[in-house]
């Protein structure tokens, strides 16, 4: 008994024959493989565990005549193949509609062109439940004509290729129609992403983004079938080789399919995930008429948006066309086919713990994004302001080495020449340039010239700062002190900003970091001045944030904690409270620049922004304590001296870790 496999690298086809081999099957299994495939052979003989001589390629082309054997090569095979397996074909939504029909139309004919020639016992098509379109109702294994709504490509070609199997095979013919296939029930191996795999993204990222006890809103739609590879596999060996069985389909389907919002929930309960307690029946949106769903995607924000959540969420576009899927498939004719085999597909809460974690481990498309600072910035040149001590030094040193051109720039030559030492000792390069940020005519000449030696800027991060510490009282005299922070804080930033953009919009890209603080989101006292600048900072980056988003220029801001840098070192009381290291604010940055968030904030400041929204009287008296629990500095106080913090003020200022006091 020989066997003839198409499809044998595929998914389902490497598992067959794999079940063919563990069957002890006699006979031998030829398989077509291109030649430009004929480096997989011995790794697919060590997967199926193959003896010598058991699985035997056999170099063709699917869109070829009769697949592209020679004529030798045929007459060898005729009248020798008792099971012709035809598994090559596309299975895939969202693929092109003519690589469909070449594959899936053109493919079969050519197969069973083959088949016909050399005789073959039994051609067994795997096609899928797509071959009876989107048909409304219970469609039975006896029914193949009565398939409805096949304009997609996808439905189309799976209905037409089982329409030559049935009208050009010119012996027996069998075939299978799986549902939604994943991966092993055992191991949850699967090789790519489509049909269920799409909503596993939308699971991954309400997890991350609340805990698994909180109750959350989904979506209720038609019934999704889904089954197991092994399964699959498993059936189709088992049915192939029953006697009486010819000239039939079988529904390879779970008899029990979960709507989908029962079937989010179950794989939301493996991935750890909240649950949707509360779904909206998606049927509801087939009442709004076409032409006002049409009228709304014309809207080129609504186009944006949906296209931004569905490119953020791995989703293709035409997953929500299926949301209500309104076809049953009834399987009596397989599981009469199965009783008393063993084989039965499994409950899908039973195996759903193995399909995500695979998923997770191995097919989670951001394991394939490249998230290390080398791959966004190597190569790449990087402005920092501010960058010959602190936080700037700590991050150019990450910049430098990752591979960007690092460039700094700072008042002081000095610092700049320790800086460029610093970083060449460790085996890197560094720019320097002299500037002053708060001089608008010095920003525009060191602009000039940096666009001068490097054309162009890619990563620009708004570190340069000062802050003032100084409750306002103390300020009555001091309007300068508003007036000096804004300048550098504010409109220094802006300068070089403004200088870089042009190039930024000229070439579509660029990313613009600024440096704020906690401060922002808390409003915390004593800090009015530099809050205010830094405030003003961030305002104009969400403005300039919605202007550019059409031309891939991001910008992100970092309302940074309190960092232990030289800024700080005049007040006192800041070496008796938590800040973080110039190296954990360099991280910050970094990752700023590999993730390119909006925000990054931390939970604590968060926390501030809230409670100043929600329950702004509170949030008051807290800064409020604060403010009158820690003094200003000494010169702030005009020659007023005090001793070291006291056990309540260090107790509070770790409470409240990284807010300015």
């Amino acid at each position: 008994m020989n066997y003839f496999v198409t499809g044998a690298t595929g998914f389902i086809g490497k598992r067959l024959v794999k079940r063919l081999v563990e069957q002890k099957r006699k006979g031998t299994i030829y398989f077509l493989i291109r030649e430009s495939s004929l480096d997989k052979v011995a790794g697919l003989q060590k997967y199926w565990g193959a003896k010598k001589g058991q699985c035997v390629p056999v170099v063709g082309d699917l869109t070829k005549p009769k697949l592209g054997l020679k004529a030798t090569e045929i007459k060898e095979l005729s009248k020798n193949i008792a099971h012709f397996f035809h598994l090559a074909a596309i299975y895939d939504l969202a693929a092109d509609a003519d690589s469909q029909h070449e594959t899936n139309i053109k493919g079969t004919e050519n197969a069973v062109d083959l088949a016909n020639a050399v005789g073959a016992g039994c051609f067994q098509l795997t096609s899928s439940i797509a071959a009876a379109g989107l048909y409304e109702g219970i469609f039975r294994e006896d029914m193949f004509e009565e398939a409805e709504n096949l304009d997609h490509p996808y439905f189309r070609t799976k209905h037409d290729s089982e329409a030559i199997v049935r009208k050009k095979v010119k012996g027996a013919w069998r075939v299978y129609r799986p549902g939604f296939v994943v991966g092993d029930s055992k191991t949850g191996e699967m090789d790519k992403i489509d049909g269920p795999y799409y909503l596993f993204k939308l699971i991954q990222k309400m997890r991350k983004l609340l805990p698994s006890w909180v109750p959350t809103i989904g979506i209720e739609g038609g019934r999704i079938n889904i089954v197991p590879v092994d399964f699959v596999v498993n059936a189709m060996d088992y049915i192939a080789h029953l006697p009486d069985q010819d000239g039939k389909a079988f529904h390879l389907v779970d008899p029990n399919p979960g709507r989908i919002g029962d079937v989010l929930n179950i794989f939301a309960r493996a991935a750890h995930a909240p649950k949707m307690e509360m779904r909206i029946n998606a049927a509801m949106f087939g009442f709004v008429p076409g032409a006002v769903k049409k009228g709304l995607m014309s809207l080129t924000p609504v186009r944006r948006i949906r296209n931004a959540l569905l490119k953020d969420l791995a989703l293709p576009e035409e997953v929500f066309g299926y949301i209500n899927w309104p076809t049953r498939y009834d399987c009596r004719q397989t599981l009469a086919a199965l009783d008393g085999s063993g084989i039965e597909c499994p409950r899908l809460e039973d195996y759903a713990w193995a399909i995500w974690d695979y998923w997770e481990r191995h097919l989670d498309p951001d394991l394939f994004i490249d998230r290390s600072l080398n791959g966004q910035v190597k190569d790449k040149v990087v402005l920092i302001t501010g960058g010959s001590s602190g936080i700037g030094l700590a991050a150019a040193q990450k910049f430098a080495a990752a591979g960007a051109i690092t460039i700094i720039c700072g008042r002081d030559e000095e610092k700049l020449a320790e800086a460029k030492a610093l970083i060449k000792s460790e085996g890197n390069t560094l720019h320097t340039y002299s500037v002053d940020i708060a001089d608008m005519q010095d920003c525009d000449r060191f602009v000039a010239q940096l666009l001068n030696d490097f054309g162009h800027v890619d990563v620009l991060v708004n570190n340069a700062g000062r802050s003032i510490r100084r409750g306002i009282e103390n300020s009555f005299d001091r309007f300068h002190d508003l007036e000096r922070t804004m300048q550098l804080n504010y409109f220094g930033a802006l300068r070089v900003t403004y200088g870089l953009l042009p190039k930024m919009m000229e070439r579509r890209k660029g990313h613009v970091v600024n440096i704020s603080s906690i401060g922002v989101l808390t409003n915390a006292p004593r800090f009015s001045a530099y809050v205010a600048s830094k405030g003003a900072l961030d305002s104009w980056t969400r403005c300039a944030a919605s202007e550019f988003a059409d031309l891939n220029i991001t910008f992100t801001t970092i309302n940074m904690p309190l960092v232990r840098t030289p800024m700080i070192a005049p007040t006192k009381l800041y070496n008796n409270v938590p800040t973080l290291s110039p190296e954990q604010a360099a991280d910050l940055i970094a990752q700023a620049v590999i993730h390119k968030p909006v925000r990054i904030a931390t939970r604590l400041g968060v926390l501030g922004q809230v409670m100043h929204a929600l329950i702004p009287k509170p949030a008051q008296i807290l800064m409020n304590t604060s403010f009158r629990m820690f003094p200003d500095s000494e010169s702030a106080a005009k020659g007023k001296k005090g001793g070291g913090p006291s056990a309540e003020q260090v107790a509070f200022s770790t409470l409240m870790q990284g807010i300015h006091f």
